[in-house]
């Protein structure tokens, strides 16, 4: 399977060079307090230390610390993510530029076909790890499966077409019972 082009990784890798320069960002004085997260948020307030870039205080998050353009929204591996539901999704994709992440939603038996379909076409799945045997095993009961209801469905239809040959017992009559009788 190839890779996206020579330019494509080196921009990959520019990106990673950035990114190791890149500080962490994390929220003011989520050091300090234990009901904090570290997870970013925006400094606000008329003093806040951190807004106004004072030296000593955590960096803030700045254009300049961004990646480049080209690399930005892309895996690691070098294609860019797409969500797939079913299997009909796969026909959208270009298999040179994009690769597939399966729903986290989607069941075994979708998934199975999503998988058998993305191999026909040659597309990368992102969040795959191949158990070769279980795919197939359930690929050859499913098609087991439709066999046996076809079969079915044959049988239904000539036992149908037998009873329509045959002429219709009449029915019988009830006989009444006098009062007398009993």
């Amino acid at each position: 399977m190839k890779r996206p082009s020579t330019s494509g990784e080196k921009v990959l890798k520019l990106r990673a060079r950035v990114k190791k320069q890149k500080p962490s960002f994390v929220r003011q004085e989520s050091w300090r307090h234990t009901r904090l997260k570290e997870n970013w948020r925006k400094p606000r307030g008329l003093d806040n230390k951190m807004r106004r870039k004072i030296k000593g205080w955590p960096r803030t998050v700045e254009v300049g610390y961004r990646g480049p353009k080209v690399a930005r929204g892309l895996h690691p591996s070098g294609y860019e993510e797409v969500l797939v539901y079913n299997a009909e999704q796969l026909w959208e994709l270009d298999p040179k530029t994009q690769a597939a992440k399966i729903g986290h939603t989607v069941g075994k038996r979708k998934r199975a076909r999503i998988i058998v379909e993305a191999k026909k076409r040659k597309i990368i799945i992102l969040n795959f790890k191949e158990p070769k045997e279980v795919a197939k095993e359930e690929l050859a009961e499913e098609a087991e499966k439709k066999e046996a209801i076809e079969e079915e469905k044959a049988e239904e239809a000539t036992e149908e077409a037998e009873t329509e040959k045959e002429k219709p017992k009449p029915k019988k009559k009830r006989k009444r019972r006098s009062k007398e009788k009993q």
